[in-house]
């Protein structure tokens, strides 16, 4: 009893040593992960300049930061897990931090004095294509669309402006001198009738014609009473010429029966309205002297009416001749009017730089008035079965159009392309450099641009100093092949 009594102090004392020795120990591996997590490089995804040992945040976004090379994973348990990182890699080249044009075969200090940054085996250029870190990638919100075979249309809207058909526009214009003695269609605007009379005129002219008609007309009488054969055929050749120089003058043919009928000639001569439509200009009053050539009323027949719309110089391509198109008006809500394209004219207008556009539309129930602005909508002919992306997944560099092909696991590569048309719902038709089911960056691709183009850069010059190397040491062997007198060995 004695024994055992002495023993237990001993005993405690040892389980003091080891619990000690066993928190020192514990302490020491925890050290030891740290100071192995302390040595590996972060950065940040947002701001790859910032390059610092260890984890932590970085100071511009507050972002945490992401290990450079071989992350570490966590466990189930919750620990870091780096078995996954000890697999060693070669190194191929430095790279300064700042400056990754900055690039060195061995290790050192950059220009700005910061340590210069390994690039190891897997992780090199290779060419223009880039390689990103996947959470880099999530970061910069790169995302992609697949490239399909549609087809591709444009519903181009515009304004219009309701205008007179040309070709129903008519002019009424003497012929003779005289003066107005009365108009019956003395308002513009007003509706008449191809045959309605317009005004009446005296002209001395008109006088003297219908006299000699008469004088004409009578004496042909006489002559076929006596039945005298050839002065009746000179009679009827005279009347004729006296007869077409009155319809020359616009007399109707009603008017020359109703003169021989009363066998009296008028002092005044209606004018008849050749057309049908509206008095769109009117030129004279009562009283006025007129001359040959003068302008005295213009007729418009609007029961068909042009209209001019204005397209932009990319909208061109998808407008033909013949094109459907749609016209509604805001004070005439809920009707639509159908026409179609009748004419694209061959020239820009130099200040807007847009291309004019003839419609024709129908009105025969006069709901259109020129002068109205109307919303226009031309439908095109479908580009059918076209190779189309996206119209976000191409840059314009100016001397290039660029895409970039999303090639898995993280890399992504440059594509020249030929862009042609661009439809209506945001794709570009592509001409060459796309297939069917390639996926297209389309977001971040500037920032993916300017990696390229580094990349690109660091690859050349990797290659320019292999092929130095590589005749230094050709140079090399030549010299150590030939003894002193010259002779090869």
């Amino acid at each position: 009893m004695k024994n055992i009594i002495k023993i237990m102090p001993l005993l405690v004392f040892l389980s003091i040593g080891l619990f000690v020795v066993g928190c020192s120990s514990s302490e020491t591996s925890k050290n030891a992960n740290q100071e192995t997590m302390s040595k590996k490089l972060y950065t940040c995804g947002m701001h790859p300049n910032v390059i610092q040992d260890g984890p932590g945040n970085c100071p511009i976004c507050g972002m945490n930061l992401t290990p450079i090379n071989s992350p570490m994973v966590e466990d189930g348990s919750n620990n870091m897990n780096t078995s996954n990182s000890t697999e060693k890699k070669d190194i191929l080249y430095y790279r300064a931090p700042m400056d990754p044009t900055y690039i060195s075969p061995q290790p050192g200090k950059s220009q700005m004095g910061m340590d210069l940054v390994p690039v190891y085996a897997g992780e090199e250029a290779f060419g223009a294509t880039v390689k990103i870190n996947p959470s880099t990638v999530q970061n910069i919100g790169v995302r992609t669309a697949k490239v399909v075979k549609m087809d591709l249309e444009q519903n181009i809207r515009t304004i219009g402006r309701v205008d007179y058909d040309e070709t129903k526009v008519g002019l009424v214009q003497t012929k003779f001198n005289g003066w107005v003695e009365k108009t019956y269609v003395n308002t513009t605007g007003q509706k008449v009738n191809k045959g309605d009379v317009l005004l009446e005129i005296y002209s001395p002219q008109l006088v003297t014609a219908q006299e000699e008609y008469l004088d004409t007309y009578r004496r042909l009488k006489d002559v076929e009473k006596e039945n005298r054969v050839s002065t009746i055929d000179n009679l009827k050749s005279n009347l004729m010429s006296i007869r077409k120089r009155l319809e020359n003058f616009d007399i109707s043919n009603d008017q020359i029966a109703k003169l021989e009928k009363s066998n009296v000639a008028q002092k005044t001569m209606a004018i008849r309205s050749p057309f049908t439509g509206i008095v769109d200009k009117k030129h004279i009053q009562d009283g006025m002297e007129v001359k040959p050539g003068m302008k005295l009323y213009s007729i418009s027949d609007i029961s068909s009416v042009w209209v001019y719309a204005d397209i932009y110089e990319y909208e061109i391509p998808w407008v033909q001749d013949g094109n459907g198109a749609t016209m509604t008006l805001s004070y005439i809500p809920g009707k639509e009017f159908s026409g179609k394209v009748e004419y694209i004219y061959p020239y820009l207008d130099a200040k807007t730089r847009t291309l004019k556009v003839r419609l024709s539309f129908s009105n025969e129930d006069g709901m259109l008035k020129p002068g109205m602005y109307s919303n226009v909508n031309i439908s095109s002919v479908p580009v059918k079965d076209a190779i189309a992306v996206p119209v976000e997944a191409v840059m314009y560099s100016g001397t290039r159009n660029l895409v970039f092909i999303n090639l898995g696991e993280g890399r992504f590569a440059p594509r020249d392309v030929i862009v042609g048309i661009e439809s209506g719902d945001g794709f570009y038709e592509i001409i060459e450099g796309l297939e069917v089911g390639e996926n297209v960056v389309t977001s971040a691709q500037f920032l993916l641009d300017s990696e390229s183009k580094l990349q690109e850069s660091i690859s050349k010059m990797l290659a320019s100093r292999k092929d130095d190397n590589n005749n230094n040491n050709s140079e090399v062997n030549q010299i150590e092949t030939k003894d002193p007198s010259g002779h090869n060995h």
